[in-house]
């Protein structure tokens, strides 16, 4: 065989090799919008897996396995957020997998419809439960590496589904046990879709 034949013969090898990784890396498929179904109507969220992969990756996990399906809103306060994720019905826990690494010093911002981590005094004590911005809160930003600094970390927002966000943050609220602001009739995710591209 020719020197030319050879190269020839080579270069469609090579071009057919990178064909085929190029086919495979495309089955991968990106998650490009979450759906929480609710028992008040859809809302549809998308994930910000650049400047937030852990809490992305963490939230994708939790609609994945089906672990938001029957939890409630179960905190709301017009004005400032709606909160879920964590909750059942009659304000039962759900465990949640262990928590995560808080991301608020990713430079996003506590904007009015984006979604960001619930947790406790423990900034890095995030698992499951979210809230929904319903204003700028900035009092929610991140501003320094400390205990009173961490702030709240963004990780989505809200594309679809307004009017939902609108309805739970209308509802009539009261006390439940220790639980303040909660709903007086339970709103429920229902279910969790994944669209993907």
């Amino acid at each position: 065989m020719s020197q030319i034949s050879l190269i020839i013969k080579y270069g469609l090898l090579s071009i057919g090799l990178f064909l085929l990784l190029s086919c495979s890396n495309n089955e991968e498929k990106e998650v490009k919008v979450i759906t929480l179904e609710t028992n008040l109507g859809p809302i549809e969220i998308e994930l910000f897996f650049e400047e937030a992969p852990i809490t992305s990756k963490n939230f994708l996990e939790y609609a994945e396995s089906g672990f938001l399906n029957g939890t409630l809103f179960h905190r709301v306060i017009p004005g400032f957020v709606i909160q879920g994720g964590g909750l059942t019905t009659g304000m039962q826990d759900k465990q949640g997998n262990p928590p995560i690494e808080n991301e608020a010093n990713n430079g996003l911002k506590n904007e009015k419809w984006t979604l960001s981590m619930a947790r406790t005094s423990d900034p890095h004590s995030a698992t499951s439960q979210f809230f929904i911005n319903l204003t700028n809160n900035t009092s929610l930003d991140h501003t320094s590496e400390t205990p009173q600094g961490w702030g709240y970390a963004v990780f989505g927002e809200v594309i679809g589904g307004f009017e939902t966000v609108e309805k739970i943050a209308a509802a009539e609220t009261g006390n439940s046990g220790f639980h303040q602001d909660v709903p007086l009739e339970e709103i429920s995710i229902l279910d969790t879709k994944i669209a993907t591209e």
